[in-house]
């Protein structure tokens, strides 16, 4: 019962605008309405990996599954982490139907048995039934967010050009734990790479950005000979 709950409140969280969606798609009474309408994410998330990545939580979270969706998340995670043809071949748009399932049915296998009340199963074939399979990347790195804030956590993002040493995103995270920066919370740190930025780093910690890029830098450099001449 609670599985199917969890894919009827999937499929009408994203059905609805943001000031319809509801927690469960099977409210029995007034007081089972404000129980679930209690649970729900504890940050606020953007663009639509935010949407089906939030609507993920809630339902995890109603079905008491938040422990074992996080695990079979990071699962996916990391499987994307290791193989990079596999978010372009779920944004093809030429999946038909069939191909949807088996890649779900896939998706399930590299997850195991962990997968408590099939919270995650719904979920993937709501985004197969959505066309929205290619965002699948995306839910994994917010509901990481979101699981982080429940815990009193605040992710630390380092981009940098190369890999970063790990002694060096040691003391980036203790300067920052140290600062204002951190809020008095728990920093999570992730290394991203990105070769665009050229050289240096750009930091995020919660909603603010320090870009102390190379690209940055001949950017500012740039306009600043432009309004000059």
């Amino acid at each position: 019962m609670a599985s199917v709950q969890a894919r009827r409140t999937f499929v009408q969280f994203a059905a609805r605008g943001p000031a319809q969606r509801i927690v469960s798609a099977n409210v029995r009474g007034y007081a089972q309405a404000a129980a679930v309408q209690d649970i729900k994410p504890p940050v606020a998330l953007f663009g639509l990996d935010g949407t089906y990545a939030s609507a993920l939580y809630t339902a995890a979270a109603k079905t008491s599954s938040l422990d074992s969706t996080s695990k079979s998340l990071a699962v996916l995670a990391e499987m994307f982490k290791k193989d990079g043809k596999l978010p372009s071949i779920l944004n093809a748009p030429t999946l038909s139907p069939s191909d949807k399932s088996q890649i779900v049915q896939e998706i399930q296998r590299h997850m195991g048995a962990q997968d408590k009340g099939d919270t995650v199963k719904n979920f993937l074939k709501t985004l197969a039934d959505n066309n929205r399979l290619g965002i699948l990347p995306g839910v994994c790195d917010k509901f990481t967010t979101l699981m982080g804030a429940a815990r009193g956590e605040m992710d630390l993002t380092v981009t940098s050009a190369a890999k970063l040493d790990n002694k060096v995103l040691q003391r980036l995270e203790a300067a920052v734990a140290k600062s204002e920066y951190s809020q008095g919370k728990k920093l999570k740190v992730v290394s991203k790479i990105n070769p665009d930025i050229m050289g240096g780093l750009v930091v995020e910690v919660g909603d603010r950005t320090i870009d102390l890029s190379v690209s940055s830098k001949i950017a500012k450099m740039n306009k600043l000979m432009t309004d000059t001449l």
